[in-house]
């Protein structure tokens, strides 16, 4: 997990919740995804905020990962919070991922 990404305390999100802090929640959910599905197979960007590599598989030492999963902040912390899913999404066109692993589906909702 990037240094820069790191799981809310409770008392944290409650205020980033009421305060709605797009920067914070983005960076927490993208945290949480780390700590629940390690690995560096797929980056999941989440401009301007932050990105990650998660999920297991393929290992690559230089530039962009095999999957690379793209959406802005409001999707994103729909998806993490489940009030949008990985497919209404994609239907949408909310969500841009391309290559294997690419489907969040099985990790996703983060709250």
């Amino acid at each position: 997990m990037a240094p820069r990404l790191r799981r809310l305390g409770d008392e944290e999100l409650q205020a980033a919740l009421a305060g709605d802090d797009v920067r914070a929640l983005t960076k927490h959910f993208l945290a949480v995804l780390g700590e629940r599905a390690p690995g560096r197979s797929v980056e999941v960007r989440v401009p301007p905020y932050a990105a990650v590599q998660v999920v297991e598989g393929i290992r690559h030492t230089r530039g962009t990962p095999p999957a690379v999963v793209e959406m802005d902040a409001e999707t994103w912390l729909a998806l993490a919070t489940g009030t949008l899913g990985w497919a209404a999404a994609e239907e949408a066109g909310r969500v841009r991922a391309s290559g294997e692993r690419a489907d969040l589906t099985p990790y996703l909702p983060l709250a």
